[in-house]
């Protein structure tokens, strides 16, 4: 018995580290997918690498216009602006084509974006060796806030500011802010008014009903109830050997009772007579 309920155990136990692998991997997965468009695909230098000569322009690249009151900066190593105004490029076909959702009619569909459009922002000057951060604020189609950064590491000469500039303060203006703080719904944007240059991809995904559970819940309720089981299995105790064991319905022995003897009868031996 003891060594069935350790089997038991054992297995409990390696189906609860199973379920547990499970629960930190549906935790670190998105409940649905992201349905914001007009988000960065490319820039120009990339993300991450290295500059080794004075720039004019860093190009960032999205899969829509950015909006007219876009908010563009790049920042130096010392903290300072070194932009100076930025400026519509020309689109150019995407190395890798972009996937993105969107919500139509309750159901994400996955759309591939091919071109991306630039914003180019201009460079007043090259202060120093070191990081620089390109970030941008932008607002899509659907409303929705695109914001993001861009670090790479200049490791090219050093330029001197143009005469009479001075690094600019302005920060994003009243309307772009209002319209990233209150975005709508994606719901809410029809089919039509997705961009031309996007292709629907294959096979799109449901989405999850609106108003549903996590996904992380069913694998936690699991985790509860099977570690219920090794609770409950734990606290059992097999019973005690070598008792002996009343046949279910017997009658219990009144207290006081001689026991029969083994093998015998209850006839007593006859009195001998006297001679």
């Amino acid at each position: 018995m003891r060594s069935r309920l350790v089997t038991v155990c054992h297995v409990v136990c390696r189906t609860v580290a199973v379920l547990a692998a499970l629960l930190v991997v549906s935790l670190a997965l998105p409940a649905a997918p992201a349905s914001a468009h007009g988000q960065l695909a490319t820039s120009t230098p990339l993300t991450g690498t290295v500059v080794r000569k004075p720039l004019a322009q860093v190009g960032l690249y999205f899969t829509e216009k950015p909006a007219a009151n876009a908010h563009f900066t790049l920042t130096g190593p010392n903290g300072s602006r070194v932009d100076s105004g930025w400026s519509y490029g020309e689109p150019k076909r995407l190395d890798k084509p972009v996937q993105e959702y969107f919500m139509v009619n309750g159901v994400f569909e996955p759309r591939l974006y091919h071109t991306g459009f630039p914003a180019m922002v201009t460079v007043a000057h090259w202060p120093a060796k070191g990081r620089y951060t390109a970030s941008y604020l932008t607002v899509a189609s659907d409303g929705e806030a695109v914001r993001g950064t861009v670090t790479f590491d200049y490791q090219g000469p050093s330029t001197a500011a143009p005469a009479g500039w001075t690094a600019p303060t302005n920060g994003p203006e009243p309307a772009l802010l209002a319209q990233a703080e209150g975005t709508p719904s994606a719901s809410a944007v029809p089919a039509a008014t997705l961009p031309a240059d996007a292709t629907p991809a294959a096979a799109p995904p449901a989405s999850p009903p609106e108003g549903g559970l996590p996904p992380w819940v069913v694998p936690a309720a699991v985790v509860v109830v099977v570690g219920t089981i090794i609770v409950v299995a734990a606290r059992r105790r097999p019973a005690p050997s070598g008792g002996t064991t009343r046949p279910r319905g017997a009658a219990p022995r009144p207290r006081g009772a001689a026991s029969r003897p083994r093998g015998g009868t209850d006839r007593r031996p006859a009195r001998r007579g006297r001679r």
